[in-house]
């Protein structure tokens, strides 16, 4: 169990087993980087030659390890570098950080002296740590000495004393463990998380939670397959029955004194997603358990909320069902009544997940929110527009632009798409129902799907965000994010309930 502090030291005295160092490029070459300047004097005239001899550039998220011989009081200093001295913000702290502690190893205690002389700072230095170590060992039978977590992690800052670095420290270390607990989900096999499971896996958290005196009072309901019956959502049905495991939908309210507004979020949870009789090929498929990314981002998103103790009602709505085969699989042509009463044709099962959306977001209009935003790994289309670190928006153009500027805060990148007029045609182009699920035509596929998404909002304020790229990254790590889920979304949301909260 690692243990983190917030102290005020400068970093050429701390005895930690590693001290990490942020450095910058400037137009007379590289220097160290805020309270990272201590350790520059205590090397003194060595300090230029010994980068020159590293090669070290200072690069983003440039590491390099050297043993201080007693020249510091740490025995060994970590250098990560951080670009342009202009361009020490908190994204950039934030990468850096977690290229640092996953660069460490074996050290029982490491002192971090990155720039952290705001709560901005200090927030992106912890966060950036604590993710930037994240692994997810849950199936692994034996343990990797090389990747042993350090016992002690301390922030250094020189305003380490100030209540609102305090406070910044101590939230982000919340929002960093509910973002480890949406990757421990994605990450998990999809075997062990179907519907029912995932359903249990939240109840769980929410048990921890809302336990003890003082801790926040979250509500909890899980309609399954008979609820969902009696409902009517014939979206989540529909997609659900070609499987054994039987949908779920789990709804979560947050209702503090004194609320300032009314967030309604909607996650996509299919826990695996094999195209139904419109069959995946085999290669895209093997990482389909990350189809609920955007179910497991809004959960604990709301779970930060109600921790963090912000005043913003919440009321969250999580559709989860696995798209599988059978010989009660749904059909392409079959027509579902969704929640509310529209009617759908689906002409394509691997375009499922805007189908339980539909009913959740029908769901979520009648608690009557000031606005509404759904997540969700929607679309490969998005992917092939935007690339697989980049999130597309779409909605109400004054929720879009707040969901963009809380992605600035969090560190997350987001990018505006537009739902043109045309799309409104093609989802209504369905000659035997309301409307139509999908048309095959190759071009726009993520705005035709947010087109179809937001005839279930009854007009409200609302912003759809496709996560299909940044949602899980297949390769390897970079900066605080590691390989496989990525938590993404869940920062950007507890950002924007802040907004919210004024």
């Amino acid at each position: 169990m690692t243990t983190i502090s917030l102290r005020s030291a400068s970093p050429a005295k701390t005895r930690a087993d590693a001290v990490v160092v942020g450095v910058v490029t400037t137009p007379k070459g590289v220097k160290a980087a805020g309270e990272g300047d201590a350790v520059a004097k205590a090397y003194g005239r060595k300090w230029r030659p010994l980068l020159s001899t590293l090669g070290f550039k200072a690069k983003p998220g440039e590491i390099a390890k050297v043993p201080t011989g007693g020249t510091i009081s740490s025995p060994l200093l970590v250098l990560v570098g951080l670009g342009d001295a202009a361009d020490r913000d908190p994204a950039v702290l934030r990468r850096a950080a977690g290229s640092a502690a996953r660069a460490i190893t074996n050290a029982a205690s490491v002192a971090f002296a990155l720039p952290a002389e705001n709560p901005a700072q200090v927030r992106a230095v912890t966060e950036g740590l604590l993710l930037g170590g994240y692994r997810f060992g849950s199936f692994k039978s034996g343990t990797d000495d090389d990747s042993a977590e350090a016992g002690e992690v301390v922030v250094l800052s020189p305003a380490a004393r100030r209540k609102e670095t305090i406070v910044a420290f101590e939230e982000a270390q919340v929002l960093a463990d509910c973002v480890a607990t949406t990757r421990d989900w994605v990450n998990t096999p999809p075997g062990d998380l179907t519907p029912p499971l995932f359903a249990e896996a939240v109840s769980s958290v929410h048990r921890e939670v809302t336990k003890g005196r003082g801790a926040p009072k979250v509500g909890l309901t899980v309609h399954d397959e008979a609820s969902l019956a009696e409902l009517g959502c014939g979206g989540i049905l529909g997609v659900g029955r070609g499987s054994d495991a039987p949908p779920r939908l789990v709804e979560l309210t947050w209702q503090p004194k004194k609320a300032v507004g009314h967030l309604a979020l909607v996650g996509k949870g299919i826990t695996f997603d094999s195209g139904g009789l419109t069959i995946k090929p085999a290669n895209s498929m093997h990482t389909m358990k990350c189809d609920m990314a955007g179910a497991a981002a809004v959960v604990q998103a709301t779970f930060a909320i109600a921790r963090l103790g912000l005043p913003v009602r919440v009321s969250t709505f999580v559709p989860m069902a696995e798209n599988m085969l059978s010989g009660d699989a749904m059909r392409p042509g079959d027509v579902l009544t969704m929640y509310g009463g529209k009617t759908v044709e689906v002409t394509n099962t691997d375009a499922e997940g805007r189908l339980v959306l539909a009913d959740a977001l029908v769901r979520a209009t009648e608690v009557e929110p000031d606005v509404i935003i759904d997540v969700a790994t929607l679309t490969g289309a998005m992917v092939m527009a935007l690339g697989e670190k980049v999130a597309g928006v779409m909605g109400s153009d004054e929720v879009v632009e707040a969901v963009l500027a809380a992605g600035r805060t969090a560190g997350e990148p987001l990018w505006p798409m537009p739902i043109p007029d045309e799309m409104q045609e093609r989802v209504r182009s369905s000659k035997i129902a309301d409307l139509a699920q999908h048309d095959w035509v190759r071009w726009g596929g993520g705005l035709f799907a947010a087109a179809f998404l937001r005839e279930f909002t009854a007009d409200r304020p609302w912003a759809h965000i496709d996560i299909a790229g940044p949602a899980f990254t297949s390769g390897g790590a970079s900066g605080h994010v590691t390989p496989g889920g990525t938590g993404f979304a869940v920062a950007t949301l507890v950002d924007y309930a802040r907004a919210l909260a004024g």
